[in-house]
C-alpha cells in the first residue's frame, strides 16, 4: 500500500468517528431507549465509536508501510 493511500485511510478513520460524536450525526442515537448492557443508547453509541476507532487503529497500526522500516533500523 502507498504512503499516500495509507495517510488517507488514516484521515478517515480518524475523522469518521468524530463526526459520529458531534452534531448533526449524534442525533442518531440521542435517545434514552433502548438500554443495551444496562446503559442508555446515546451513551452505548459514544462507547460503540470509541471501541470502532481503537480497533481501526490497531488494524491500520498492522498494515502501516514505515512499520517495516522502523524494525530493520
Amino acid at each position: 500500500m502507498s504512503k499516500s493511500k495509507f495517510n488517507t485511510i488514516y484521515i478517515a478513520v480518524g475523522l469518521i468517528p468524530f463526526l459520529m460524536l458531534v452534531f448533526p450525526f449524534f442525533e442518531i442515537a440521542n435517545r434514552a431507549t433502548p438500554i443495551i448492557f444496562g446503559l442508555p443508547f446515546s451513551f452505548f453509541w459514544v462507547i460503540l465509536w470509541i471501541v470502532i476507532t481503537f480497533v481501526a487503529l490497531v488494524v491500520l497500526y498492522r498494515l502501516d508501510p514505515d512499520q517495516d522500516e522502523e524494525e530493520d533500523v
